[in-house]
């Protein structure tokens, strides 16, 4: 149309930064902590609702949230806040740049505008202060110049753009509730011994008074005809036996982690090692709840990844922090360049000879006593550190390996699964990501985008 014409401005011009938002001290509001960031979700909500006493950025509803500090800012920590009630302002760390459209300039493009890797670049350049510190001034912003699409055209690049990201956002909400399936069915069997329970019942054996409230629960449940088929229930006891740990499943142990599983510890890599492209190396910082984080990540050649090849790790690989986010586990995506394990960062390798994949031991280890238990292990001052030897004398539980090996057999497709969404996930934020500057330049027409998307399938 004549009169789509795209403007060039300075960013500060294009949108607002740092928006006045009143506040009352005292008042509870949804607050944000930088670490609820997460760089491959589009939204952000509350980390808790807190009392706001006067400091922290202020937002509202459908604002940009930006980390101005390293290593956050480098890691891609950007998100728009959407508050759990949908309507109500927040605050939030210091440490975020509050960005928000202007009205009749960027009223649909802000959030798209600061993900901009070209925007985002220039800000890490404009970092000051000490080593580990370094933020970005708000007042250098103005220096980067954005070119503007008219409003018509900012609506349909922020519908392509929002499709994409609705994808990954389905993606992600599918994976958290595959894991919870698997995790839900860890507990009833191997924590609150449901199977147990319903065989004790059936057989008219004791149920220890630590089980009666749910023996009454599960009771109503089986009358109502909710029970596990017989083959599988045949594999659980049907009465209960005294342990150090309390009662548990008659003929079950208990051992410690390292009779589950074996352990690997990274590898040192030297100062001199690291380049800015190559090889990835997965540090203590890449690891998160659920699957590491690969953006993250630190680089060698592929002369010391040689050197280091017994440490190369595959999908699926079950990590966990050793050092700072120690007890955090999470599990390596699949990626054609498959990264190396670094020093401080331990893998869990399958035990000999015994049940196929780590669907049991992922369930265990991400359950919040095993991290608690892990923090109780370890030693430091400045930051928390825990050995491997300490790590896998946490004590346990020990089903027989039979029913280890069912449960892992039912996990590994919902495993499978949600790695599978990842990939996906991934593959539609490079392209989200490649197309974001060439649709905001005018350089491929909305048009043309969106033909190029339903042959993929996308859209």
């Amino acid at each position: 149309m004549a009169n789509e014409v795209w403007t060039t401005l300075p960013f500060t011009e294009a949108v607002l930064v740092n928006p006045s938002i009143r506040l009352t001290k005292g008042a509870a509001y949804p607050f944000v902590e930088m670490a609820a960031v997460d760089p491959n979700t589009r939204s952000v909500h509350e980390s808790e609702i807190r009392e706001f006493k006067g400091s922290g950025a202020r937002f509202m509803p459908g604002d940009t949230l930006m980390a101005r500090i390293t290593p956050c800012l480098e890691n891609g920590k950007i998100a728009r806040f959407q508050p759990t009630n949908g309507t109500s302002a927040g605050f939030g760390s210091t440490e975020f740049i509050v960005i928000r459209g202007r009205d009749g300039i960027t009223d649909n493009v802000a959030y798209y505008l600061t993900k901009w890797s070209e925007f985002r670049q220039f800000a890490i350049l404009q970092m000051t202060g000490s080593s580990g510190r370094q933020h970005v001034p708000v007042s250098s912003l103005a220096h980067f110049e954005v070119t503007i699409p008219p409003i018509s055209v900012q609506r349909r690049i922020a519908h392509i753009l929002g499709t994409l990201d609705d994808k990954i956002e389905l993606n992600r909400r599918m994976n958290q509730t595959l894991e919870a399936i698997a995790r839900a069915i860890f507990k009833s069997w191997f924590v609150d011994f449901d199977p147990v329970i319903d065989n004790a019942l059936a057989a008219g054996k004791p149920i220890p008074d630590e089980f009666a409230d749910r023996a009454a629960r599960r009771a109503r449940l089986t009358h109502e005809g909710s029970s596990l088929p017989e083959n599988i229930r045949r594999l659980f006891p049907d009465e209960f036996q005294d342990s150090e740990l309390g009662p548990i499943p008659k003929g079950w142990e208990v051992g410690q982690l390292g009779d589950l599983v074996g352990f690997l510890s990274g590898y040192a890599f030297r100062s001199r090692d690291w380049r800015d492209k190559g090889i990835p190396v997965v540090k203590i910082g890449s690891i998160k709840p659920g699957i590491i984080d690969l953006d993250t990540v630190s680089y060698v050649s592929e002369q010391v990844a040689t050197q280091a090849s017994r440490y190369r790790l595959s999908p699926a690989d079950l990590l966990v922090g050793m050092t700072g986010y120690v007890g955090e586990v999470g599990l390596v995506p699949p990626t054609d360049n498959l990264p190396l394990l670094n020093q401080r960062v331990g893998k869990f390798v399958p035990e000999k000879n015994g049940t196929e994949g780590l669907g049991f031991v992922y369930c265990l280890t991400r359950r919040p006593q095993f991290k608690a238990e892990v923090e109780a292990k370890s030693h430091g001052t400045a930051q928390a550190n825990v050995s491997a030897k300490g790590i896998l004398s946490i004590v346990v539980i020990l089903p027989p390996r039979p029913l280890r090996g069912l449960f892992n057999q039912i996990c590994k497709p919902i495993f499978d699964q949600i790695l599978n969404n990842w990939a996906k996930s991934r593959t539609l934020a490079t392209l989200r990501d490649a197309l974001l500057p060439n649709l905001i330049r005018g350089e491929i027409r909305v048009k043309d985008a969106k033909r190029f998307l339903r042959e993929k399938g996308i859209c």
